[in-house]
């Protein structure tokens, strides 16, 4: 319950004051408790706003075992856009939290993790690594989509979704303006359209 109290009032201070602005000390005002106890249970700002990335992550990773495996006898084109629906679902989730969670995520921060909350995101990305490339594996051994690694796929798929997030909040800071989520959704579906367009490109 401590945790959570924490973890709530962390999420409250990334959308008041962003990440880089935001204080251990700011974290424990908000949440009535001394700093001391804050570095009980997370030892530094880091490490807690890391633990935050770990319920999408898990959010992603459930959608992603229902279209992971073709036992339902989606095709690939519909398991694709099934993990682009999920993907825009994480974001449309929290949009201010995974973007910050982005930014976190960079080699110095990462560097600042316990070995515990690492070894946590290692897990979970794993996970979704293992099922998207498995849809590609299946997608190139049946001719369906273009010879290639499936692990180079997964990663350009997953950074393609990335860059679009940071940009779009890079945007927001300077054109000085909050867009509708909507735009993501739209430029996800030009992204991906044209993604699955040159994956199919062996079948023309």
């Amino acid at each position: 319950m401590r945790r959570k109290q924490i973890t709530a009032a962390a999420k409250r201070m990334i959308f008041i004051k962003g990440f880089n602005k935001t204080t251990m000390k700011d974290i424990a005002e908000e949440a009535e408790l001394s700093p001391g106890t804050i570095y009980l249970y997370f030892k530094n700002k880091e490490e807690l706003y890391a633990s935050l990335s770990l319920k999408p992550l898990r959010y992603l990773d459930v959608r992603l075992s229902d279209v992971g495996s073709n036992d339902k006898g989606l095709a690939y084109e519909q398991r694709l856009a099934a993990f682009k629906e999920a993907l825009y679902d994480v974001y449309r989730f929290e949009p201010f939290l995974l973007s910050n969670i982005l930014h976190l995520q960079s080699n110095d921060n990462l560097k600042n993790l316990s070995p515990v909350i690492l070894c946590q995101i290692k897990d979970l990305y794993d996970r979704l690594f293992g099922k998207l490339t498995e849809i590609f594996e299946e997608g190139i051994k049946n001719s369906y989509f273009i010879s290639g690694s499936p692990k180079d796929l997964s990663n350009i798929i997953w950074a393609l979704f990335l860059g679009l997030v940071l940009w779009e909040d890079s945007k927001r800071i300077i054109y000085n303006h909050n867009e509708n989520n909507d735009q993501l959704k739209l430029t996800l579906e030009t992204a991906f359209g044209l993604f699955s367009q040159g994956l199919n490109d062996n079948m023309r």
